[in-house]
């Protein structure tokens, strides 16, 4: 009967551990969306939170050298440089609607992305 129970008692530690883990996980890579002048006007946002901007791709701000990406997003009032390091769709073009992942660096203010994700064009014209 002994054995049973400590059977029983290490197989609910380890559903419990388990459980936390992936409590824990759900909760590191959960993101919050917000629109650009939402999120500047919120300086209390950790900057370890993921969190998800939207906005557009201010005209001229494109700097681009193999897969290093820089950027201002503007919602036409408020502005934020994006920087992003990887593959850019295709889509990603100046005056597009965009939304960036990742955090914002306190000390520099510069929006370090992890994804860029242009938005398609909600309205198509027929030919």
């Amino acid at each position: 009967m002994k054995r049973k129970w400590k059977f029983f008692i290490g197989g609910l530690v380890v559903v419990a551990a388990l459980g936390y883990l992936g409590y824990q996980g759900f909760i590191a890579s959960a993101a919050y969306q917000y629109e650009l002048g939402e999120y500047l006007a919120q300086p209390g946002i950790d900057a370890s939170q993921n969190v998800q901007v939207a906005g557009q791709v201010a005209t001229g701000s494109i700097e681009q050298k193999s897969f290093d990406l820089k950027f201002t997003m503007t919602d036409g009032v408020n502005n934020m440089v994006v920087v992003y390091q990887g593959t850019v769709p295709d889509s990603f073009r100046a005056g597009g609607e965009v939304v960036v992942a990742g955090r914002r660096d306190p000390a520099s203010g510069v929006f370090e992305a992890t994804q860029v994700m242009p938005k398609c064009a909600s309205k198509y014209v027929a030919e």
